[in-house]
C-alpha cells in the first residue's frame, strides 16, 4: 500500500508540548509555482511545503522540510538538500532563492528540498505533558532544545523522510546531494560523514524518524566548520603575527604563541601528501595555502576580477616564475593543446587575450603574494575572532562562543570542549 494520505495535518501545538504527527506526503498537494533568476530565465514547479519529518514534533516551527520539484522532474531526478544553518543557529525551512544554489539546482533540474533545524538558541517552555515525559524537567522551565547533536538529528530525519516517500516523491532519493555553507557546511559534511552511523538510531527512534537509511550521495561543504579540537591552534598559526593580534594584552598574547606552536605537530601528525604526492607538513603548509590563493586569484582575474597590488598581490606581463593557475577557470581555449599548463608554465604564456579587466591586459599573471601583508588585509574587511577563536569560555577572561553554547546542555550552560581551555580553566581555579 502507497504510503500517501491526505493533506490534512494535526493541528501544530504551541511550543513546549510534543505533538504526535504521523509521517505523511500527498503527491497531489503540491502547489505550482516559479521563480525567476537573475539572467531572467523562469523556472516553473511544484512546491510541497510544511512536511514534518518527525513524529514526535518538539519543535513545530522547524522540524518540517520544503521540497520543490521542476517541471520535467521523475523518479530519477537527482535531489539537492540545502541546509541554511549559519552559526548553530535553528535554520526554518526556507523557499528557493533566485541568488543561490537552489534557484541553479531548480534550474538544472534537480529537486530542491530545503529542512527547518533546531539551533542551539532553540527553546521551549516546559507544559505539564512535557515535563512528565522528561526527567528532571519541571513545568513553565525554558528548554534548549537545539544544543548539539539536534542540528544534525534533525537533517538526517529530514533524509529518511526523503527515502520514506521516495516513490511516492519525484526525485531519486539515492542521489541526495546535500550543501551548506560555515556552520551549515559543518552539518553537510556530517550528513556525508555519518549515514546511518549507530550512535544516532536511539535518537532518532525517540524522535519519530522514518526507520530507513539517512546516508547521502554526495556532500558540498564550502568553508566548513569542522575539527574543532584543532581549530583554535590552526587559527592562532594563520593569524598570530597579524596587527590584530599584537594588539592583545599580554594573557592573550600568551594564548595565541602557545597555540599556534601546537599546530605544526598536529599538522604533520596527518601525514598529508599534495596532489602531485609529496609530503605537505608544517615546513610547507603556509607556501601550499599561499599557492591556493594564488590559483583561486589568478581563475579570478581571468574572469574579470579586478585584484589591487595593495593588498600583497604581485603582477606580470608574463608568466615566468609565476604559481601555475589554469586560465579561464580550466576551461581550454580553443586551439590550445591538451594537457594545458606544459613545464609548469601556464596556457598561452606570453599571448595576450584581447580585452580589458580592471585596468589590466587580459593574460597579466599573478608572481607572487605577501602573505603577511595579505593577512592583514584580511583581517581588516573582517574583525578576528577572540583567543581561543571557538573554545573561548574561561570565567572572568572570555564569554562563551558559538561553539561553547552548541556543545551546551538544555538548561542552558555552555560547555568547553577543547583539552587546551580546560586546561586553562583548571590553572585559573587552582
Amino acid at each position: 500500500m502507497k504510503k500517501v494520505c491526505t493533506s490534512i495535518l494535526c493541528v501544530c501545538l504551541s511550543l513546549g508540548a510534543s505533538a504526535q504527527k504521523a509521517l505523511q506526503f500527498d503527491v497531489n498537494a503540491g502547489v505550482k509555482s516559479s521563480i525567476e533568476l537573475f539572467d531572467g530565465t523562469a523556472v516553473s514547479y511544484t512546491a510541497y511545503e510544511r512536511l514534518f519529518y518527525v513524529t514526535n514534533v518538539e519543535d513545530s516551527t522547524y522540524q518540517f522540510l520544503n521540497v520543490y520539484v521542476p517541471d520535467g522532474a521523475t523518479q530519477q531526478t537527482p535531489i539537492f538538500l540545502r541546509t541554511y544553518v549559519g552559526g548553530y543557529m535553528a535554520s526554518p525551512a526556507a523557499q528557493p532563492q533566485a541568488g543561490d544554489a537552489t534557484g541553479r539546482a531548480l534550474k538544472e533540474g534537480y529537486v530542491v528540498v530545503i529542512p527547518g533545524t533546531r539551533g542551539r538558541g532553540s527553546t521551549i517552555v516546559a507544559d505539564k505533558a512535557y515535563a512528565k515525559t522528561h526527567k528532571g524537567v519541571k513545568k513553565g522551565q525554558t528548554i534548549y532544545t537545539g544544543r548539539a547533536p539536534k542540528a544534525i538529528l534533525d537533517l538526517k530525519a529530514a533524509i529518511r523522510y526523503l527515502r520514506h516517500f521516495d516513490k511516492e516523491m519525484p526525485g531519486n532519493a539515492d542521489r541526495i546531494i546535500t550543501d551548506g555553507t560555515s556552520a551549515g557546511g559543518a552539518m553537510s559534511a556530517l550528513m556525508g560523514a555519518t549515514g546511518n552511523n549507530p550512535e544516532y538510531a536511539d535518537m532518532l527512534k525517540a524522535m519519530g524518524a522514518a526507520d530507513e537509511r539517512d546516508d547521502v550521495f554526495a556532500s558540498v561543504c564550502y568553508c566548513p566548520i569542522i575539527d574543532l579540537e584543532h581549530a583554535d591552534m590552526a587559527y592562532e598559526w594563520l593569524y598570530g603575527q597579524t596587527d590584530s593580534r599584537k594588539a592583545l594584552d599580554d594573557t592573550h598574547k600568551g594564548y595565541t604563541k602557545e597555540l599556534a606552536s601546537q599546530f605544526p605537530a598536529y599538522v604533520n601528525s596527518l601525514n598529508l601528501r599534495k596532489q602531485d604526492g609529496t609530503p605537505l607538513n608544517a615546513d610547507n603548509y603556509l607556501d601550499y595555502i599561499k599557492s591556493e590563493i594564488i590559483r583561486a586569484a589568478q581563475i579570478a582575474k581571468n574572469a574579470g576580477a579586478d585584484i589591487p597590488d595593495s593588498i600583497g598581490f604581485s603582477f606580470s606581463s608574463s608568466a615566468g616564475g609565476m604559481f601555475a593557475a589554469p586560465i579561464n577557470g580550466g576551461v581550454r581555449p580553443q586551439g590550445m593543446p591538451q594537457g594545458g599548463m606544459q613545464g609548469g608554465m601556464p596556457p598561452m604564456a606570453g599571448r595576450p587575450m584581447r580585452g580589458r579587466m580592471g585596468g589590466n591586459q587580459v593574460g597579466e599573471y599573478i608572481t607572487d603574494l605577501d602573505m603577511q601583508k595579505y593577512l592583514n588585509y584580511v583581517v581588516s574587511t573582517q574583525a578576528l575572532k577572540g583567543v581561543p577563536a571557538f573554545d573561548s569560555l574561561i570565567g572572568g577572561i572570555n564569554s562563551a562562543s558559538g561553539e561553547n553554547e552548541e556543545f551546551g546542555d538544555e538548561t542552558g550552560n555552555s560547555v568547553n570542549f577543547t583539552d587546551f581551555t580546560a586546561q586553562k580553566i583548571a590553572g585559573i581555579v587552582k
